[in-house]
């Protein structure tokens, strides 16, 4: 089976290797919460990692090193995730059986839903609903998710390389479901779609009643306006990343066409919503129609100046940016309040490997 993607008691160190940045997060268990120990960001070049692939793998092992001898981390344990083309999540409905004899047939079972090689991916299994339920209907839902063993050994090896030891791979919408359901209340008949878009992927994960139902990975991210408005105005990438956001980078704000920057970004607001209202289309017609009552960003690509209230019109629905800290303590001992605020969207998916425990499966 190898490293399962739905790990079954010693809380990890979260490590998310992203396009853009690399993050590290470590909670401790305080009282019936959380309390956050480590938390530290290291922006990546553009070129090093390009739509999940490891461009340049001894720069992004040196930056992990880099970032964790900054934190002080003194555990090498530590749970990362991967998301994108490589990854295959499904909903799947089977015969009722037992664990054991679904592990012995899930192979089989895959095959009928995975585009890949059987042979070339690594396959985990969550079992959803009741027994109850199972009982009387002679099915059961199972969550099935597949990753190419190519994309799991590139990121194992950078973090070996790192000095670290990766004990769980998660997915990154399951990470996301992880943060959720400790930071905000639940409610059992709500639709709520938790959208991440990273540097050059953008993952829509649909939960109801704080539980998976439907995932899907999009590659168009916050490169996309930095590398759209570099061209566009001849400049260097990380001007362009903050005139993204809205920030005017010195020596040049005043030479910015504005109705042209504006023009830009509302361009590639407009791709990203129909991107999700696509996602949302498909979705109602594999869930008899149910509608999605609010959506929740995160990612450093949701801090594009206007996005939040383009989606907001688009959509007709709800919008804010994720708080994935809202329900973790953070002492003001260990981390700078401005830091935490600024950097927090960013922080969802390591948020969610944080809360993984070493397990046995």
């Amino acid at each position: 089976m190898g490293i399962p993607f739905f790990p079954k008691k010693k809380h990890l160190a979260g490590l998310d290797i992203g396009s853009g940045a690399i993050k590290l997060v470590q909670l401790e268990r305080s009282g019936k919460g959380y309390q956050l120990q480590k938390f530290g960001v290291k922006t990546l070049d553009s070129e090093l990692i390009v739509d999940g692939t490891i461009m340049d793998a001894g720069r992004v092992v040196s930056m992990i090193r880099e970032l964790t001898e900054e934190q002080g981390l003194k555990t090498k344990d530590v749970a990362f995730s991967v998301s994108g083309h490589a990854v295959i999540v499904k909903k799947i409905q089977v015969a009722s059986m037992s664990e054991d004899e679904l592990e012995e047939s899930i192979k089989w079972e895959a095959e009928q839903y995975i585009p890949f090689d059987i042979n070339d991916v690594n396959i985990d299994f969550h079992v959803l609903g009741t027994p109850e339920l199972e009982e009387a209907s002679g099915q059961m839902d199972v969550l099935l998710a597949a990753v190419k063993r190519e994309k799991l050994s590139e990121y194992s090896g950078i973090v070996r390389e790192a000095g670290l030891r990766p004990v769980i791979v998660d997915v990154d919408a399951f990470t996301l479901e992880n943060m959720y359901n400790i930071n905000y209340e639940v409610n059992p008949e709500e639709l709520v779609a938790l959208v991440d878009i990273g540097a050059s992927v953008m993952n829509i994960s649909i939960l109801k009643g704080g539980l998976f139902a439907f995932m899907r990975d999009i590659s168009i991210g916050g490169n996309r306006y930095s590398e759209t408005i570099q061209r566009e105005f001849n400049l260097n990438f990380e001007q362009a990343e903050l005139l993204k956001k809205g920030e005017a980078p010195g020596g040049v704000a005043e030479e910015i066409d504005a109705e042209a920057l504006i023009n830009i970004i509302d361009l590639l607001n407009e791709k990203i919503s129909t991107e999700i209202l696509r996602s949302f289309d498909y979705f109602r017609t594999t869930s008899s129609n149910e509608a999605i009552d609010r959506i929740l960003l995160s990612g450093g690509g949701a801090k594009v100046k206007g996005l939040i209230p383009h989606l907001s019109e688009k959509l007709n629905l709800p919008v804010e940016m994720i708080n994935p800290f809202k329900n973790i303590e953070v002492p003001d001992t260990l981390f700078d309040p401005s830091f935490v605020e600024e950097m927090a969207p960013l922080a969802s998916v390591g948020v969610g490997l944080a809360l993984r425990v070493e397990g046995d499966r």
